[in-house]
This record gives C-alpha cells, structure tokens and sequence, in this order.
C-alpha cells in the first residue's frame, strides 16, 4: 500500500504521539508498504520550533525509509484558545500544500489531536477517492473542556463541530482504550465503525535491565538510592505538585529519591515548588534522548503515572505501557473509575491510589521500599502483561490488516461530508 500519514506530532519529538507515529511508519514501512508522513516542523513539547528548522516553509526528510514532509505552523510558548486556534489553522493552511506533493495515497492515517486537520484529509480523500483511518489519541474538545484549557463557548462549538466532522468523515475509526469506544457510541458513532488498538511499548527495546551498573544512575548520582521516577509531560492533566508534596513527607527516608524528567520550562515552575515545600530529595532532569530511554527506565524502583482528578476517565497515558514493559512497579496516582486505573489493576503491575492525595502517593511508595519483594513481583507480571498485550509487532500488525481491510471496501466518499461540515 501506498500509506499517507497525516499526524502533526513526528520524530525528533521526544514524548506524546510523536514517537508512537514514528515507530507505525518505520514499523509500515519494514512491512513492505510506501510512506509518507505529512507534519509539522518539530515544536513539542516547548512549543517553539527546534533551532535545526526555524526559518523554514517547507522542508522533505527521508528516514528510515518513511517520506518526511514538514510545514511550518505559527506557535507560540503560552497556550491558550486563540493560540491554538491559529496554531491549527496553519497546519491546515501548509500542511495540505506539502500534501499534493508526492505520490497518489490508497489510504489515509490521519492522528487526533488536532482536529481541525481532519478537514484536509477529508479534501483529499475525495480528490485521491481513498479512504481514511482517523486514529484517536484524545478525545477532543471533552478531555480539554473538563481540565479548563478551553472555557470559551463559541471556541467549544467550533471543536464540537470538528469532532462530529472527523468521526462522520472517516471510513474507520481506530482508539487507543475501550473507554474511547464507549464515549463515540454515546455520542451517535456506530460501534462497527470503531476498532480498538491499544498504544504498545516495544518491549524488544523497554525491557527489563540491571540497575548495577546502570549509566543513567552513575551520571546523575543515583547508586544506592531507591529511585521515584516521573518521566513525560508536565502540563495541567498531570498535577505534578502532588509529587513533590509526596516527596516531603518521605524526608526521613534518605535513601529515597524523586526524580522528574520533563521540558525545561515545565521543571521551572516545579523548581519554585520544590524549593517552597524544601523538598530537597527531588531531582528536576531535562528530557533525555530517545536512545536513552532504556536505562532511564531501568534505573527506576518506582515508576509513576500522575492525574488530576478531574481528568476524563477514558484519558489513556501511553507511558504505561512503557513502564510495564521495563518491568518497574508502577503507582498510579490517578482517578479511581478511569481507564488508567483500570490498566493497572488489570496488569498486576502496580497500585492505585487516589489522585491529588499526597500522603496516599507517600504511603504506597515507602511500602514498596520496605517490600522490595512485592515491587520485584508487580514488576514481573508487569512485563508479562506488556508483552502479552501491548507488545510494537502485535499493535503493527493490527493496523497494517486495518488498512488492508479498508483499502479493499468501496471508498467513503468525503464530499457528503465536507458539505454537511458546511451546514455545521
């Protein structure tokens, strides 16, 4: 097949998406299949563009055997409503130009967030008569509505009016947790419509490691010590506070240390947090690269997930599948009744406890140092439960027979929809 890939997020990124499209389209393109990737110029997650493509329209990459074919997009540091509004409005405006140039696609991948570019792919999948796989990550605007980031009304109809445009344009639908399933068929999608492909880990790579000897312990001081790692984006879903007040309570355990990887930016505010609560037993770490990412794993005791709780219960994070790949006990400091949750529990990989309670989080965390046994147990059936159902081939495989399936039934034809988007 002939496999257009439509994600704003894409190598050199290091976390979200843009490692999980990178993996698909090399993964693809092993698999004997062309790809072309259309995206962004790198920008996340400090939002700015890298130093290496600032200044640039356009710009064609090959790696690995995928097309790379970047457009520039107006960023800017602040989030806010009218930003991303513009912010998507030019990936639509540039990315469709760099979309008409190259080969004639038999299908579409197009990845949400964000929606607004479900409006191109749905151009082109009437002008090229192929259709379209639109592949969920979030559920937008509910997720970004119910943590505050959009309050606006009219900016709230206007994504509602996307979201309804996506899911009625797309011939497929894949999403990442059975949660998704659950929230599209209430809204009115039908079930046929949707297939769930949970995001994986490639355990080939995320494995279980020693962590004598261990360089990323060596380089930041970390022998000997009972490490508490948070690695991955640092914004409002995640309430990274209530780590570092975790992390004042377990004071009096000198071997226990916190360490947060995440955007330099980010770690500012966290710094003020820190110093604040004197929490002296936290490391703030820049992120490291992508090739590192085995021993930084590895050099954990304690993997932590983190949410707010009023975070959507379908939220998903995909670092979960990543730390039980890499066979570390995880605590979850999520809400009770969502998908996140559930995962864990379902994997015996780790504990649950509630979100935003910071003696909860210190209470799991001192348990599992004074039983290193129960971690290196949750650890364990971690790893098998990855292995058995989020392991790199098997997602890969599913979406490559997803897009041979939809390749082969009559096309849907997109103009239908762009006419009732206008009637919108």
């Amino acid at each position: 097949m002939r496999i257009l890939i439509y994600s704003y997020n894409y190598h050199p990124e290091p976390i979200g998406i843009a490692p999980l499209m990178t993996e698909l389209a090399e993964g693809l393109v092993k698999a004997g299949h062309q790809v072309r990737v259309v995206t962004s110029m790198p920008n996340y997650p400090q939002r700015s563009i890298y130093d290496k493509y600032q200044g640039k329209w356009y710009l064609t990459e090959e790696r690995k055997g995928v097309i790379i074919q970047r457009s520039y997009v107006w960023i800017r540091p602040k989030p806010g409503v009218v930003t991303r509004i513009l912010l998507d409005g030019s990936f639509v405006v540039t990315s469709l130009i760099q979309a008409f140039r190259g080969w004639r696609p038999d299908v579409i991948l197009l990845t949400v967030p964000s929606l607004a570019v479900s409006v191109p792919a749905a151009l082109l999948a009437w002008l090229y008569n192929c259709p379209v796989l639109l592949n969920l990550q979030d559920i937008l605007p509910e997720a970004a509505v119910q943590v505050g980031l959009i309050r606006n009304k009219l900016a709230i109809r206007i994504f509602e009016a996307l979201e309804k445009f996506a899911y009625h344009s797309a011939h497929k639908i894949s999403v990442i947790s059975e949660g998704f399933v659950d929230n599209l068929v209430s809204k009115g999608v039908p079930k046929e419509k949707i297939t769930c492909i949970p995001n994986w880990a490639n355990v080939n790579v995320i494995r279980p490691l020693p962590k004598q000897g261990n360089s990323f312990r060596t380089a930041y001081h970390l022998d000997g010590k009972f490490v508490v790692l948070y690695s991955g984006n640092i914004a409002l879903t995640q309430g990274l506070e209530t780590v570092v007040k975790a992390a004042t309570l377990v004071r009096h355990i000198p071997e226990i240390v916190f360490v947060i990887v995440g955007e330099s930016k980010a770690l500012q505010q966290l710094q003020q947090d820190c110093q604040t609560c004197n929490a002296s037993n936290v490391k703030l770490l820049p992120f490291q690269p992508r090739e590192k990412l085995p021993e930084m794993l590895a050099a954990a005791d304690i993997g932590l997930v983190v949410q707010k709780r009023n975070v959507v219960s379908f939220n998903m994070p995909s670092k979960i599948q990543v730390l039980l790949a890499c066979g570390r006990p995880i605590i979850a400091s999520v809400p009770l009744n969502g998908t996140a949750a559930r995962v864990v529990r379902k994997s015996g990989g780790g504990v649950v406890v509630p979100p935003q309670q910071p003696q909860a989080l210190a209470s799991a965390i001192v348990e599992l140092y004074e039983n290193p046994e129960q971690g290196v147990s949750l650890g364990q059936q971690g790893r098998k439960f990855a292995m058995n159902h989020f392991a790199y081939q098997k997602a890969l495989n599913r979406y490559e027979a997803l897009l041979t399936q939809i390749t082969k039934k009559p096309n849907h034809n997109s103009l239908i929809e762009l006419q009732q988007f206008s009637d919108l």
